[in-house]
């Protein structure tokens, strides 16, 4: 059987991700109290009517319930239940943006600002992102893409065949991405932020692309990166790994990063499938950063 638990930050998605999982055939109940969830795994598991497939979606809205996740967590792998964690999240800015959108308050910003609740949020949740199996940041994703990573995840696979591959460009200026596997430098290659007339642009539009890319050894890094690639992905596989985040980066993340990401997803996607690239700090600002 496979079990997910759906969690992360309250509009980052989980609606959605839900919906999805129903329709690639997962039993699925949203907002479950935890302390249910070992009785609940108990009669699936024993009830007449199984099912091979549970999705359960747990977050904050529980409230004073929701304390109790990592206790029923405990005691669900204690019963030898096998579960799986997909973690969404999203930056304060685009969460910020969604609440008002909708018109929708934060769970936990009743008497405070959608900001407090989103931060008092993430600490909550802290704990329970780090044990996750999955992690999808749904800043720049649109519902497609959101809903094509979740197909390529939880659809129906062959076991080892299932990898999840993302490529990550991001600034050393904001941090490492944390949930990355592999991190890769590319602040050696020749930086279009010191020319003016491509400073304010960004590696998606074709003057940076063709700047960045012409260098001979962008040309050279590239071609060994995707050999790399291609030499640990079936190891990955055979390993029963499914999601790799692999992250490019330079200074800012908004040029060189971009460029060779958008680049490099490209080469792979040749020859393979389930491919997405992500630019996590391109929107910010670029002023006085070497990008």
């Amino acid at each position: 059987m496979r079990f997910v638990i759906i969690t992360g930050m309250s509009g980052a998605g989980k609606s959605l991700v839900i919906r999805q999982m129903e329709d690639l055939g997962f039993f699925c109940i949203d907002n479950m109290p935890p302390l249910l969830m070992p009785k609940f795994f108990e009669l699936i598991d024993k009830g007449e009517a199984r099912t091979d497939k549970v999705a359960l979606v747990v977050d904050i809205r529980g409230g004073e319930l929701f304390n109790h996740l990592g206790k029923a967590l405990r005691d669900i792998k204690r019963q030898g239940f096998l579960i799986e964690i997909l973690f969404l999240e999203a930056t304060d800015d685009a969460l910020i943006k969604r609440f008002k959108e909708t018109r929708r308050s934060h769970p936990l910003s009743k008497t405070a600002t959608i900001l407090k609740g989103i931060s008092q949020e993430r600490r909550i949740l802290e704990e329970i992102k780090h044990s996750a199996s999955f992690v999808i940041d749904t800043t720049g994703l649109s519902p497609k893409k959101l809903q094509e990573e979740i197909k390529m995840i939880f659809g129906e696979k062959n076991g080892n065949e299932r990898l999840a591959l993302t490529i990550l460009s991001f600034g050393f200026k904001y941090g490492i991405p944390r949930d990355s596997d592999l991190v890769f430098d590319v602040r050696f290659i020749p930086n279009p932020f010191y020319i003016d007339e491509m400073r304010n642009l960004s590696g998606k539009d074709k003057k940076v692309e063709d700047f960045v890319l012409g260098a001979a050894e962008t040309k050279e890094f590239t071609k060994k990166v995707e050999e790399l690639l291609d030499y640990l992905i079936p190891f990955y596989k055979r390993e029963g790994k499914t999601q790799l985040i692999i992250a490019i980066g330079c200074t800012g993340g908004r040029h060189r990063s971009v460029a060779i990401a958008e680049n490099i997803c490209k080469g792979l996607k040749k020859n393979r499938s389930g491919i997405t690239v992500e630019h996590r700090d391109i929107e910010n600002d670029n002023r006085g950063v070497y990008s």
